[in-house]
């Protein structure tokens, strides 16, 4: 089994001193894997992915119990931009990108000017490779990219900060099928050409559980449900209530059966 990177272990985040939003939460995400994290809106997952990069205190939210672990260290209530040196780096679910600057700027925007010329040119070149359509539209204005454009600039964006963890926030929100697909895609070959592992919050378990190794599903700010994606494919109640495989009105995961974690990754 390859080394741990991430370990999150029963992690509460609290907003306003009064609201907590996620509770007793454990994860992992080991080297080289894409993770994804699987639920409905409201279950906590955009606020467990902002507790490990550090992009809590914008919301006035802070960990007030549990860990996060990144390579050894524990990192929870850090500001972002530690963490994104450490190699963390976020891909948020709006507000991807610099409206009024160039494709090619908004690549330049996220890389420490303490790099050097030819460093930036290898790390364009690299994103080019991956993201061809966006070489051809690097003197393209931000905003008037398409929403698939401006997603794939998006993640783009991260990889010139060079990460070893790309956290992705509802990639296929707002965006047709075979764009997703696209997308989808361009992450596998992220993570294997470039070794970079990736946790994936989703909506859409057959989008992420398409391209992952391993899955959590989270309701009301807790984790109900694990396992490698194959299993959670060929699970009847991810089927019925998160892949559309089955007529009837939907429920809460947790109406239907209490699950009980067989596995602590961290401890």
């Amino acid at each position: 089994m390859s080394e741990l990177l991430l370990a999150v272990d029963k992690l509460e985040v609290v907003y306003q001193h009064a609201i907590t939003a996620v509770q007793g939460v454990t994860l992992a995400v080991r080297l080289g894997q894409i993770v994804a994290l699987l639920g409905t809106n409201g279950a906590g997952k955009t606020t467990t992915l902002r507790a490990i990069s550090g992009f809590l205190g914008i919301d006035d939210a802070r960990i007030t119990e549990g860990i996060v672990v990144f390579k050894g260290e524990r990192i929870e209530n850090r500001p972002p931009h530690e963490n994104t040196r450490r190699g963390i780096v976020y891909v948020p679910e709006r507000e991807k990108l610099f409206a009024n600057l160039t494709v090619a700027e908004n690549l330049a925007a996220p890389v420490s000017l303490k790099t050097d010329k030819a460093e930036r040119q290898r790390r364009e070149a690299a994103v080019y490779d991956l993201f061809p359509r966006l070489a051809n539209l690097r003197s393209r204005i931000g905003g008037l990219l398409s929403g698939g454009e401006r997603q794939m600039l998006a993640v783009a964006s991260a990889l010139m900060c060079e990460p070893e963890l790309l956290l992705v926030d509802e990639l296929s929100l707002g965006l047709a099928p075979v764009v997703v697909d696209e997308l989808a895609a361009r992450l596998s070959a992220i993570r294997r050409d470039l070794g970079i592992s990736i946790l994936i919050v989703e909506q859409s378990a057959a989008v992420a559980l398409a391209i992952a190794d391993y899955g959590y599903v989270m309701e009301n700010g807790r984790v109900v449900l694990d396992g490698d994606a194959e299993r959670l494919r060929a699970h009847g109640d991810i089927q019925e209530f998160y892949l559309g495989q089955s007529s009837g009105e939907r429920r809460s995961y947790r109406e239907v059966k209490q699950y009980r974690r067989s596995r602590r990754w961290y401890g």
